[in-house]
């Protein structure tokens, strides 16, 4: 779908619409991490140029970094199927090098393509230096609004100096164009598509701006469109709280739980827990501190996955126990994520390939959100609410309300967003998309598929998925098997379909 100039004066965007990816060996970590996965014979990548800003091309571009996995298929594919792993700031060429045997069932039909979102990993990665420290939730709070304001004016004024050009270019509207210069790049006439978690936003975006190259689509982990961002993070605190005291119920049940066998006194042993080392933080040898918030940032991410639930019963004992950290650390390094799936599952290091920014993943998370949001309330209203909203954000989670208000300020000192997803992103006019929303999910509710499917109006078709974790596909046969029917044969699950939760 080139916008070519036709004397309407519309950029003309042809060059990006005739461009052929070459593909050819893939480098470094990439190399080495589709090494690891099970080998990288059939992972090969590439590129596609894209306009920096689509009103004018003339400013420039940015080269989006592509991988494939080639189709087992003895035939013709039936095209490329592209994979967005979450984020908004997660990179899709570590997470598909690492996971090719999770997508193994679905190259039997495609060739499966991630990418590498502009503005992360290695298309050209933004950075707020070492700015991102100043956003720490343990570090003082929210009790000195304006401080805190003014803190944000320096870290928007220090990632604008550390990103270049592409960061006023951030932002999912600007990404879905560019899927559909990737998807004209691959040579398929309709893009078919899997994303998770942030991933899923992505694609109701794209539904809405080129609904007639919508092929199958799925949306798993459902995002929403609507709530500013102050709801959704209350909303992600509040579900990251039940995903905690589900984990603790099914500990108490066990034996050998350092919480005891009580759920209730377990909830309260937690939340003593975290303040007792905020204020009197483990120290290691080398001086490296380990607090309350940092065990925090484990349970986030190991909560993403039930999988990982005996594990983190283990970790906590250990610290309960013995005053030792390493296990909860390993788990944080083996963990980590990009809001999307669990890094567990599609990477398995925590290092930044090559040269990467280390802080590339919270930048872009934060470059993103602030795109995609039109709200920008002034400095006397924030500093007027923050109090309040500080006492919300405590009642809906002990235990994680006071890291998830802080990204409510990170947007003060950026110019403000889009409004095009709030207003624009509904009643599509796509084939059938498959929308699955997972009960226990701590990131994105079931409430938000549900609300993301009444937006993209009758083709939206959902997925009741009962059981626990982040996203559906990779926890779930069940979740499983109805994607890959729908993805491979196009057999659409009947409205009111579930999965029960998985043992």
């Amino acid at each position: 779908m080139a916008a070519a100039d036709d004397g309407s004066g519309r950029p003309d965007l042809a060059r990006y619409y005739t461009q052929k990816i070459k593909w050819g060996t893939c480098k470094g970590d990439t190399e080495a991490a589709a090494e690891a996965a099970g080998g990288a014979k059939d992972i090969r990548c590439g590129h596609v140029s894209v306009p920096l800003d689509y009103a004018d091309p003339a400013a420039g571009d940015v080269d989006v970094a592509m991988i494939r996995m080639k189709s087992s298929a003895s035939g013709e594919p039936r095209g490329s199927l592209l994979l967005n792993f979450g984020g908004p700031g997660g990179p899709g060429v570590s997470a598909l090098a690492g996971s090719q045997k999770d997508f193994g069932f679905l190259s039997k039909d495609y060739d499966v393509v991630s990418f590498d979102p502009r503005g992360v990993g290695l298309s050209e990665p933004v950075s707020c230096g070492d700015a991102e420290e100043s956003t720490d939730p343990s570090s003082g709070g929210t009790d000195d609004a304006a401080a805190v304001l003014k803190e944000m004016r320096k870290v928007a004024a220090e990632c604008a100096k550390k990103s270049g050009p592409v960061l006023p270019h951030m932002g999912t509207v600007n990404v879905s164009r560019d899927l559909d210069v990737m998807r004209q790049a691959l040579g398929d006439k309709k893009l078919n598509y899997l994303g998770f978690s942030y991933g899923t936003r992505l694609g109701a975006v794209y539904a809405a701006q080129f609904p007639e190259n919508v092929g199958r689509m799925v949306l798993d982990g459902v995002d929403t469109l609507t709530e500013p961002v102050a709801e959704q993070s209350l909303a992600t605190a509040e579900g990251r709280q039940t995903a905690l005291d589900n984990f603790l119920t099914w500990c108490t049940k066990n034996p050998g739980c350092v919480f005891g066998t009580d759920s209730r006194s377990a909830r309260t042993g937690m939340v003593k827990l975290i303040d007792d080392m905020d204020q009197m933080p483990l120290q290691s040898m080398d001086g490296q501190q380990f607090t309350g918030q940092d065990v925090v940032g484990v349970l986030s991410q190991a909560l993403y996955s039930r999988q990982a639930w005996p594990a983190l019963s283990q970790a906590l004992g250990a610290l309960l126990a013995d005053g030792d950290p390493r296990a909860l650390i390993r788990m944080s390094g083996g963990l980590g994520h990009a809001g999307g799936v669990p890094r567990a599952s599609v990477v398995g290091e925590d290092t930044p390939a090559g040269d990467l920014p280390a802080d590339n993943l919270a930048a872009a998370l934060m470059a993103v959100n602030c795109a995609d949001d039109p709200d920008r309330p002034g400095a006397a209203r924030i500093e007027k609410e923050v109090g309040r909203l500080q006492e919300e954000f405590d009642e809906a989670s002990p235990v994680f309300g006071k890291s998830m208000l802080m990204p409510v300020l990170l947007c003060f000192g950026r110019p403000a967003g889009t409004s095009y997803i709030r207003e624009d992103v509904r009643d599509v006019k796509t084939p059938k998309l498959l929308l699955v929303g997972t009960r226990g999910d701590p990131a994105t509710p079931y409430r938000w598929t549900e609300e993301t499917a009444r937006r993209l109006g009758s083709q939206a078709v959902v997925l009741d998925n009962k059981g626990d974790g982040h996203t559906g596909y990779l926890g779930s046969t069940c979740v499983q098997d109805k994607v890959n029917g729908f993805l491979l044969y196009g057999e659409t699950p009947k409205t009111g379909s579930s999965c029960a939760a998985a043992e």
